[in-house]
């Protein structure tokens, strides 16, 4: 994470893009850009540092009433890996997550997107044998999904597979794939504690994992067409 926090040093005013999705440190996210006030966002972001922050915000929900996310939400930051404009002026980008934040007030100065004066945060630090353990379950439980969607998918497809990542990152990334509601999402990247948000992860994905073999399991006797994804859906 030291290299992530290097790209912010100096930041305290980021652009803000609200949308009801949540991004976590380390992921890509593919975006299409098409209201007038997000266009001037992302030319604006393209000329300074590439870096404006993700906040989920869903208008339909009863907190909604202000129409923006409220001040002290936390949100990640992202910056633009890749971007490709269109002849009439929407663009698609490719952003990655780099680092959490916090908002501490909205910034008046003229813009028509909005603007946050932002505190960056890490998780708390941990017993480093507690984080391990937990890193290891999580990864083994991931795995063995990730391998049971393969067979599924005849091989074709499968989960992201996990590198060496930390503790931390790995809570990330496996956070990142799981397929459930935002609102639960949006919980885990505010956590500041790793081994909590490890610990809810692995409730998580004990609960699917057994389905998910056993899935594998029949479309392998079958030699059916299965229908799993790259994302773990716990509403099936």
């Amino acid at each position: 994470m030291v290299d992530s926090f290097d790209r912010v040093r100096g930041v305290r005013e980021l652009p803000l893009f609200p949308l009801p999705l949540v991004l976590f440190p380390g992921a890509p996210q593919s975006l299409h850009i098409f209201e007038p006030r997000y266009r001037q966002m992302f030319s604006d972001v393209q000329a300074s540092n590439r870096l404006f922050g993700l906040s989920y915000f869903d208008p339909t929900s009863p907190l909604a009433s202000e129409g923006r996310p409220h001040t002290g939400h936390v949100g990640c930051v992202a910056e633009v890996v890749e971007s490709q404009m269109l002849p009439d002026g929407r663009s698609n980008i490719v952003a990655v997550g780099l680092v959490r934040y916090r908002v501490e007030a909205y910034i008046e100065r003229g813009d028509p997107y909005l603007v946050g004066r932002v505190a960056f945060f890490a998780d708390d630090p941990e017993d480093p044998q507690t984080l391990d353990d937990g890193a290891r379950a999580v990864r083994d439980l991931f795995e063995r999904i990730a391998q049971a969607v393969r067979t599924i998918n005849d091989e074709r497809a499968g989960l992201r597979e996990l590198t060496e990542a930390d503790p931390e990152q790995l809570s990330f990334l496996v956070a990142s794939t799981l397929e459930i509601e935002s609102e639960t999402k949006q919980e885990l990247l505010e956590l500041r504690s790793t081994s909590e948000r490890l610990m809810r992860l692995k409730r998580m994905l004990a609960q699917v994992v057994e389905s998910y073999e056993e899935r594998a399991r029949m479309h392998a006797l079958a030699k059916g067409n299965g229908h799993g994804g790259k994302h773990i859906n716990f509403d099936s």
